[in-house]
């Protein structure tokens, strides 16, 4: 029996292994990045976003944060539509990653705007409460070196211009996070496409609240809002809410779908009734006698 035979075992154990890393290794590779495989939106870094992923990498940031969506529901309706291999033919490494600490950041780009990016790095919890994630405030102190940001632009061989290159000069490194941060899926006009309009028939859940009532719903708010709007609604990175004068199915919908040009993020996952008590909160809370 070929079985007893240790040489044959040997050859054919061979033979099967070869078969198998040729299936699931060698042709994909062959495959990825060829013409076919390319999405024509998708641009090489620029030389400051490719500085940002390169300190992205050097601190560690793809250990706890993937930049991979998979075809999973779940997934799609939290992160958006799933990752294409023709995003990534200009990473050099690909920093798919597996492990989520924090959330997948390859759809992060244009969902917030700059400033919150800053914000975030200088102090994480100022802007989600309940990270675990550690301040990165002191990037800022390092400027960038422009001859070996292009002197790294020549070794990958990606494109650049000599206005790309004096533009480096007074950038820091906070500068060039952000940048890369907001390149993250923006290639790609996925949050377009997704964002729908599902108000329909919702009518407001809550018509004769009171306002002791609302003062349970604070903590939504201040979890959510609060880092872009201000404490008091005042207003920070996004604009004042005090009187908000949006109808109230116009305001769900924008807390639910988010303000795709504007760097405001759908906030879908709260759930429609959490939605529609952030609705009243803003709309009517700061508007009752004694607030």
């Amino acid at each position: 029996m070929w079985e007893k035979n240790p040489v044959l075992l040997l050859i054919l154990a061979t033979g099967t292994i070869l078969v198998g890393t040729m299936v699931t290794m060698v042709l994909p590779f062959v495959w990825v990045n060829t013409d076919a495989d390319r999405i024509e939106e998708v641009v090489p870094y620029t030389a400051l976003q490719q500085e940002g992923r390169d300190l992205y990498i050097r601190e560690g940031c793809n250990n706890c944060h993937t930049q991979t969506v998979r075809p999973l529901v779940s997934e799609v309706l939290r992160y958006g539509e799933y990752s294409k291999s023709g995003e990534f033919v200009y990473d050099r490494p690909f920093l798919w990653g597996s492990k989520r600490t924090g959330p997948d950041l390859a759809r992060l780009g244009g969902k917030y705007p700059d400033e919150w990016h800053y914000k975030h790095m200088e102090s994480p919890r100022s802007m989600v409460p309940k990270t675990n994630m550690p301040a990165y405030d002191w990037i800022a102190e390092n400027q960038l070196d422009p001859q070996m940001i292009q002197r790294k632009m020549e070794t990958l061989g990606f494109p650049f211009t000599t206005e790309e290159i004096k533009a480096l000069e007074g950038k820091n490194e906070m500068d060039a996070m952000v940048a890369y941060l907001q390149k993250l899926g923006s290639d790609i006009p996925w949050r377009e496409a997704s964002a729908t309009t599902i108000v329909g028939e919702l009518k407001n859940p809550y018509p004769d609240v009171t306002h002791s009532e609302m003062e349970a719903w604070e903590a939504i708010y201040q979890d959510n809002c609060a880092a872009c709007h201000g404490e008091h609604m005042e207003g920070v990175i996004g604009p004042e809410l005090v009187g908000a004068d949006y109808e109230e199915e116009i305001l769900f919908e924008i807390i639910y779908t988010g303000i795709a040009d504007g760097g405001m993020p759908s906030f879908s996952n709260l759930g429609t009734e959490r939605v529609w008590k952030l609705v009243n909160f803003i709309k009517y809370y700061n508007k009752e006698e004694g607030h």
